[in-house]
């Protein structure tokens, strides 16, 4: 299984991926995750390759092999589906966040239908998922990557269980709770 995460620093990919890397270990399967953080403290982009198996030999996804695509704003859906493989899926958060320079002026980013034009364009299998929106309502943006994961268990072979036990292990206490009641919110945010 290859699954690239994508998203803007701050916005939790690396702890999803590491949530999910510790399912797949835990179910016996051979894992390997690759990061790049590039200007994450800035609000630059930041992705990840999780990939799961049997054996595994490489931590590396190449473009057109993804299984999954997981994209945490809609901009970098558009910018990283070239990975997905042909009968690959992207699950995207329909957030929009603007990079730096639109937010200083010095570009103008595309209008929302455009950027579903395009996927749409691109993908034959997408997944609109309104997780920023969801973990607004629940009191705290930064669960946005446990709605996510919610949402992407909908698609991956491990129960729902074993999400709900690397959350107890690998989050502070204090943010177990609401981390579990995100992880709820995403699974029912995706119709089966």
């Amino acid at each position: 299984m290859n699954i690239l995460v994508c998203g803007v620093g701050g916005q939790g990919v690396i702890l999803f991926s590491n949530l999910l890397a510790n399912i797949a270990l835990t179910a016996g399967l051979d894992v390997k995750k690759s990061e790049v953080h590039g200007m994450a403290q800035r609000g630059g982009t930041v992705n990840t390759h999780v990939r799961y198996g049997p054996k595994v030999f490489s931590p590396l996804i190449e473009e057109g092999t993804a299984n999954l695509v997981v994209a945490f704003e809609k901009l970098e859906a558009l910018r990283y589906v070239h990975f997905l493989g042909k009968k690959g899926r992207l699950v995207y958060d329909t957030f929009r966040l603007d990079p730096l320079p639109v937010q200083l002026g010095l570009i103008e980013r595309p209008e929302d239908a455009y950027l579903d034009q395009r996927i749409g364009e691109r993908v034959k299998r997408s997944i609109p998922v309104a997780a920023f929106d969801a973990a607004r309502k629940l009191g705290n943006t930064r669960v946005q990557n446990v709605v996510m994961l919610g949402a992407v268990s909908r698609f991956l072979e491990f129960p729902a269980s074993e999400y709900r036990n690397a959350i107890k292990a690998m989050l502070k206490p204090r943010f177990v709770e609401l981390n579990l009641e995100a992880f709820d919110k995403g699974i029912k945010l995706v119709r089966s």
